[in-house]
């Protein structure tokens, strides 16, 4: 009943790999940063290694996992509840992004903390395309379109509090992959959507952007709808997206077109009294 770190991957794949996939919806996060640090190397996030850990229970099988990549907050997939203490003295944190009932009982140890953030987690359940559709249509994000997805990765990035400093290498990973679409109407892009690789039979939607001067048209729910069917048409068991709970437009929007909540998690960071 220990925690195990390294900063090894493919040892931290080796071990937990499987388990991790047992459960892709909740652990899509761990499964898919680690697959990055797989394939773009050990630095991929920051500068400093990373963290990457499994907890094993009293039946010897890994129950719980953490990974943090400098300089984001330590992420945790699905842990077993009798893993938290130990977590805890392990590796003290001062920040995570857990979900709610893991994040909360680690904070019941800190002398305060706030929240950062509530995500929710979305699975697709039957798609419901928008009717009627927007102007224009769909096509393949491509290596031409490259400044562009720059700007709006950078955009989306400060729309959601996050660092924008790996936006050129998520462009060039995603139009490689064919893992980003744009809505396009009067030959003028308006839209954008990304899916991550397929884990696990598991996809996740990402970097839903639409500019300001665009929005209110529809094209984030056409955009988000077509990568949703791609995905489901190219094999993807599991179709994912997360999305700000504090942003009621996004929620409903994915709401309207079939996604379906799973679980919440927290953005939180411990407060010294």
């Amino acid at each position: 009943m220990t925690w195990t770190f390294t900063d090894d991957v493919d040892v931290f794949l080796d071990t937990a790999g499987s388990w991790l996939a047992t459960r892709p919806a909740e652990n899509t996060l761990v499964l898919t940063v680690t697959a990055t640090l797989r394939s773009s190397g050990p630095h991929a996030y920051g500068g400093d290694a990373p963290v990457l850990g499994w907890w094993r229970g009293p039946d010897g099988e890994v129950a719980g996992t953490l990974v943090q990549t400098p300089p984001y907050r330590p992420l945790l997939g699905v842990v077993a509840p009798e893993a938290v203490g130990p977590l805890a003295a392990a590796l003290p944190l001062t920040a995570v992004n857990a979900d709610r009932a893991t994040a909360e009982a680690l904070a019941a140890g800190w002398p305060g903390h706030r929240v950062e953030q509530v995500q929710r987690l979305y699975r697709l359940d039957e798609l419901v395309p928008p009717s009627p559709a927007p102007p224009g249509g769909p096509r393949s994000a491509t290596a031409a379109d490259r400044a562009l997805l720059v700007a709006w990765h950078r955009a989306f990035a400060a729309d959601v509090g996050q660092p924008d400093t790996h936006a050129e290498r998520m462009v060039d990973e995603r139009t490689a992959s064919g893992g980003l679409t744009l809505w396009e109407t009067g030959g003028v892009p308006v839209s954008m959507a990304g899916v991550s690789p397929r884990i696990a039979g598991a996809v996740r939607v990402t970097a839903v952007y639409t500019p300001p001067e665009h929005r209110g048209h529809g094209y984030a729910a056409a955009v988000t709808a077509e990568v949703s069917r791609a995905a489901r048409e190219a094999g993807a068991q599991e179709v994912l997206l997360f999305t700000d709970l504090a942003n009621p437009t996004s929620n409903g929007v994915y709401r309207r077109i079939g996604y379906r909540p799973v679980s919440d998690r927290l953005l939180i960071t411990a407060e010294s009294t």
